[in-house]
């Protein structure tokens, strides 16, 4: 639940808002003076903060300015709300740090959509930060393997840089944190870093969620309002940041054509907007099809693909970078172990060669969900030998001329792999995978049971 302190000395504004906010879901708390508000935030984070410019204690912008130097992990986002603005306050407040500025009366719409977006962009910084922790070159980047160390050694020489990047690999090779490791060695790894999954949007709500959207609602009032309601699309919110891309190949042409214009200016318009928005971003896009491929049967825009290709990164496979299944297999060890309460986690070298036999389809998510799935079959073991390893896991032998002692025990790996493979293509959305399989969703969960394969969503 996200929580709001809603600080303002009018006590109808405070009741209205406290319970039309509670009512959309979120925690609620009131203050009416500026001291009020200042116990408050001591004694607990808040999420977002609306706070009037006239308080009888104190100027609301000398709040927002004490509040602007809070720890990046307990600032709140701050909405102005105020009843005497002018341009010039709100000018003010955008400068120390204001979200957003609201006249008097409020529109619910606008109130609680600039709420949601304002909310949005504190989990977007707040992961920023955390991203630039956890997504160095060297924590995304497993391994001594010739592939990856030529992959770590491009991030660090091109990640600085404003161009646009185009990364190309498998499902499951770490596309996304390669983005991400980008990002946090970019001049901008101080701001926002955005994510489109263009393969999980349908077609029809695509341009909105890439550009966003303007309508204006009928009304008066708070309820409903008067103002017009929108909707920030990814591209605006990833302004001044890093926009990534994921999948751009299942990007449809008409969405490919206004992306072509978009990048050629940094200019576009919202969908039922009259007016052009200028960004500042860089993009990244990642792709599991041959674009160049794709373009050939007429799927993908020449001219889109040249725009978008200017660094081309290759992440490889997990069969070509097969010396780095143990170093990645000790740090999903890890990870695990502290996350089930197993510490100091081990597995032996038999295990390890049998992993190692494996041609890994679905790459690295496919080692890490298979080494998730190991614990979970097996609470009580510390060290993992080679009976632990899923029996799925030789069925790259068997395609090499090995054969499977029975035919039950090939059909049930041939089923395992494709199950997984649909599970990805789902991003682990079982509904999702139920829909492309043709199954029920009851009817899955009890074959990944039966099969082995670990329920995740």
């Amino acid at each position: 639940m996200d929580h709001v302190l809603v600080v303002d000395d009018e006590t109808e504004i405070r009741s209205s808002l406290e319970e039309i906010l509670r009512e959309e879901g979120y925690g609620v708390a009131t203050a009416a003076t500026a001291a009020e508000a200042v116990v408050l935030l001591e004694d607990a984070p808040y999420d977002m903060v609306l706070l009037d410019i006239w308080l009888p204690d104190r100027d609301g912008l000398d709040v927002l300015a004490d509040l602007r130097r809070l720890p990046i992990e307990t600032r709140p986002e701050v909405v102005i709300i105020s009843g005497h603005g002018t341009i010039e306050t709100a000018v003010k407040a955008t400068k120390l740090g204001a979200y957003d500025f609201l006249e008097k009366p409020l529109s619910l719409e606008r109130t609680l959509i600039v709420l949601k977006n304002a909310v949005e962009a504190r989990r977007l910084r707040t992961e920023n930060q955390e991203f630039k922790r956890q997504f160095s070159v060297g924590s995304v980047l497993t391994g001594e393997s010739v592939p990856v160390k030529a992959l770590r050694q491009q991030i660090k020489l091109m990640a600085p840089t404003n161009g646009r990047v185009l990364i190309y690999g498998e499902s499951g090779t770490g596309k996304e944190l390669i983005a991400r490791a980008i990002h946090a060695e970019s001049l901008r790894r101080d701001r926002v870093f955005v994510e489109l999954n263009c393969a999980a949007i349908p077609e029809a709500h695509i341009e909105a969620e890439l550009f966003g959207f303007r309508h204006v609602a009928v009304g008066q009032g708070f309820s409903p309002g008067s103002a017009p309601l929108e909707q920030r699309g990814t591209l605006e919110r990833a302004d001044g940041g890093t926009l990534l891309l994921d999948e751009v190949g299942d990007m449809s042409l008409k969405t490919q054509a206004k992306m072509l214009s978009a990048l050629d200016e940094q200019l576009f318009t919202p969908v039922g907007g009259t007016q052009a928005l200028r960004v500042d971003v860089r993009l990244i896009a990642t792709t599991n099809k041959d674009l160049e491929e794709e373009i050939a049967k007429g799927n993908f825009r020449e001219d889109l693909f040249y725009r978008l290709n200017v660094v081309p990164f290759f992440v490889p496979p997990l069969r070509e970078r097969k010396q780095d299944i143990p170093l990645l297999v000790k740090e999903f060890l890890a990870d695990f172990g502290r996350q089930y309460g197993r510490a100091r986690m081990e597995i032996s070298e038999e295990a390890l060669e049998a992993l190692g036999g494996y041609h890994w389809p679905g790459n690295v998510r496919e080692l890490k969900n298979v080494i998730e799935r190991v614990l979970i079959l097996n609470p009580r073991v510390l060290r993992i030998e080679r009976k632990h390893i899923p029996p799925g896991a030789p069925k790259a032998k068997a395609r090499a001329g090995e054969e499977f002692s029975t035919l039950q025990q090939a059909r049930d790996a041939y089923e395992r792999e494709y199950i997984q493979k649909k599970i990805e293509e789902a991003r682990n959305n079982i509904s999702h995978a139920a829909e492309l399989l043709g199954l029920e969703r009851s009817h899955l969960y009890r074959k990944m049971k039966a099969l082995g394969i670990a329920v995740r969503e």
